[in-house]
């Protein structure tokens, strides 16, 4: 219970906590008009006919396409699953940790129809000024907590049912102040996309630059000449350095090179035959990865221990590391790097032996480290806009978080 004496001024007890006096508590069954479940339909084999939007479309707000989904030409649909702008859609089943998704169709696809693991909802609109509010709601720390509070199932597979959705409570403004706080969170939104969409656009100047830079095709300012091409041995050679004891395990990632075990999220597995055997990496060493991921040689930014199976490379001359490593990311080296590859099971296996057959470019030193520069600088670039996205994801559910509860309140005019 509630001590009244701890209510601020103009704040009244509710169900689920103090709210504004002007709010209400309404239960989704006292605001819900409808609430459609989408046909239960096949996927084409060609998959170039209808879309069909599924729950792996939806994220928590919005609708991806990356893995879209379609209905056979020729198979029927029902006219009252086509997708309307707008249109709020509930995710019923799915994991347990993503059931419950809630996004909007805003149209990004000119006609598509949605499948019957997702519910369109309509609601009152003398109590709801619009989706785009709900959508807000549902995703907020509360709706998430409250839906995953009647999520049932196991962790593969769960489900919200009706009669449990149904009886979910939200706080609602009045439809003014409703509106209000919907227009502030999507001016955050189209912030997030746009710098989303910057992102994109620098990454492919950045591989531009790879594909230009890395292989002599443009070159930078004062520079000029033939480039060498070396047998990858002649540039790299393999090191072996075991018994070393209190070094820290490393694991090859595809975004961050060699890292810290520790670092990686999640369940790390730890060898339980012991580490006598492993090999010592040192800062500035390349890892010949087990899998090739992109193109399968990892920089280490680290001092470590890796499996004895991993290949160790150091370079057998002055090179600058940064330009090897961003030249082991790009294009030409992994389409070199495919006829030395074996391959094995899901993943990829790379021999030392075979990595030495590749001609790789020898540039002067100081034509690698003017490359590298520019690189470096659109890497900088990216991981700026990189963080300020998360700032802006960062600010917007601390917003959603005040403003949908009523800690905090916007003026609103009439």
């Amino acid at each position: 219970m509630v001590d009244n004496k701890m209510i601020p001024p103009d704040y009244k007890c509710s169900p689920i906590g103090p709210i504004p006096e002007s709010w209400v508590v309404k239960k989704l069954e006292e605001i819900l008009v409808e609430g459609k479940l989408g046909g239960n339909y096949e996927n084409a084999e060609d998959n170039n006919g209808i879309p069909v939007i599924k729950m792996g479309n939806l994220d928590r707000g919005g609708i991806k396409l990356d893995r879209l989904q379609c209905l056979p030409v020729n198979e029927e649909y029902n006219t009252d699953d086509v997708l309307m702008e707008g249109d709020l859609l509930f995710n019923t089943r799915n994991t347990l940790d993503l059931v419950g998704k809630v996004a909007i169709w805003r149209n990004e696809l000119p006609f598509a129809i949605y499948n019957s693991n997702l519910m369109r909802m309509k609601f009152d609109k003398t109590l709801v000024a619009s989706n785009s509010f709900m959508n807000y709601v549902f995703n907020s720390l509360y709706g998430l907590r409250q839906l995953r509070g009647i999520a049932t199932g196991t962790t593969s597979v769960a489900a919200i049912y009706g009669r449990d959705l149904e009886k979910v409570k939200f706080p609602l403004p009045p439809l003014p102040e409703q509106t209000a706080i919907a227009y502030l969170l999507t001016t955050w939104d189209t912030a997030i996309s746009k710098t989303i969409a910057f992102i994109a656009q620098k990454e492919l100047q950045k591989k531009w630059l790879m594909q230009q830079l890395l292989i002599g095709k443009r070159r930078l300012p004062g520079f000029g000449g033939e480039w060498k091409k070396l047998g990858a041995g002649e540039i790299f050679k393999s090191v072996t350095v075991k018994g070393t004891l209190n070094e820290e395990l490393l694991s090859a990632t595809q975004d961050r090179g060699m890292i810290p075990r520790s670092m990686l999220s999640g369940r790390v597995t730890m060898p339980s035959s012991g580490t006598d055997f492993f090999k010592l990496v040192e800062k500035g060493d390349f890892v010949v990865s087990l899998r090739s991921f992109q193109g399968g040689l990892e920089y280490s930014y680290y001092r470590g221990i890796v499996s004895p199976a991993y290949t160790v490379l150091k370079p057998r001359k002055i090179v600058s590391e940064e330009f090897y490593k961003q030249y082991f990311k790009s294009y030409d080296f992994i389409g070199h790097l495919a006829i030395a590859v074996i391959g094995i099971r899901d993943g990829k296996q790379i021999s030392y032996d075979d990595f030495c057959t590749v001609n790789i470019p020898s540039p002067q030193i100081e034509e690698q480290t003017a490359i590298s520069l520019v690189l470096q600088a659109a890497d900088k670039e990216i991981s700026l806009l990189k963080s300020n996205l998360e700032k802006l994801k960062e600010q917007k559910k601390g917003l959603m978080q005040v403003l949908l509860t009523g800690k905090k309140r916007l003026k609103v005019n009439g």
